[in-house]
């Protein structure tokens, strides 16, 4: 009887396997005001997978927007290193630091996420212009369709609910195709049912766009629905 051979494709070399979205190593931030001098990060090390939802949870003060900054190029560490897709970002010159945040990062905030002048279809062509992209009215409306807000395209924020103002934010993190989308306090002033609604979206991202996710929070809410929690309490991971 002739035998079958089973063929067990090798695990990749470690040098091959995909890097972390986002790394901080032995991270430290420091603010100071005169004499006073406020340490917020405390050799905050932490990986983040690529293509997950990762929710960085914790109190106030605790140091989750600082991680966020930093992750997002916005702002450097005082000491130990970031690094974004296995590229450390305190070794880029400023153009290059401009570039990676254009082209690999999109940031979500609490509010004021979307310029006011601008419609919501213009807003996410606008986000896919400051990416680089050309082609921006058709995946634009895509986008838009895809987090059911294909009767609000002609609006502007003013008249867009909390949630619907996010979902177009996001609307333009998916239309880019953003690699690194960090979203701060996301759903912090939203009722429930819009916070599920933006919850679905930011998980939308990571399903469709093959996104890594980072949210940070105070939402039980979020932090259930999420692939990996990271606690953080007095600047350190607990």
């Amino acid at each position: 009887m002739a035998l079958t051979s089973l063929y067990v494709e090798p695990a990749p070399a470690e040098d091959e396997r995909e890097p972390p979205a986002l790394e901080l190593l032995d991270v430290f931030r420091i603010f100071s005001s005169g004499t006073t001098e406020t340490v917020a990060l405390k050799g905050l090390s932490l990986k983040v997978p690529a293509h997950s939802v990762t929710a960085v949870y914790g109190p106030s003060g605790s140091g989750k927007s600082t991680c966020l900054h930093l992750a997002a190029g916005l702002d450097t560490p005082s000491a130990g290193e970031v690094r974004a897709f296995g590229r450390p970002l305190d070794r880029m010159d400023e153009q290059q630091l401009s570039r990676h945040r254009a082209r690999t990062v999109a940031i979500v905030f609490q509010r004021d996420n979307l310029w006011s002048s601008l419609t919501a279809l213009e807003n996410v062509e606008m986000a896919l212009r400051l990416g680089g992209s050309d082609d921006v009215a058709g995946p634009a409306r895509a986008a838009l369709e895809q987090f059911g807000l294909k009767h609000r395209m002609s609006h502007r924020p003013a008249s867009l609910s909390g949630g619907e103002q996010q979902r177009v934010a996001i609307a333009a993190a998916a239309a880019r195709r953003a690699p690194l989308v960090l979203a701060d306090e996301p759903t912090g002033e939203l009722d429930s049912a819009n916070e599920r609604l933006v919850i679905d979206a930011l998980l939308g991202l990571r399903d469709t766009a093959g996104s890594t996710v980072v949210v940070v929070t105070h939402s039980p809410r979020v932090r259930e629905r999420a692939d990996d929690v990271i606690e953080l309490r007095d600047g350190r991971a607990t």
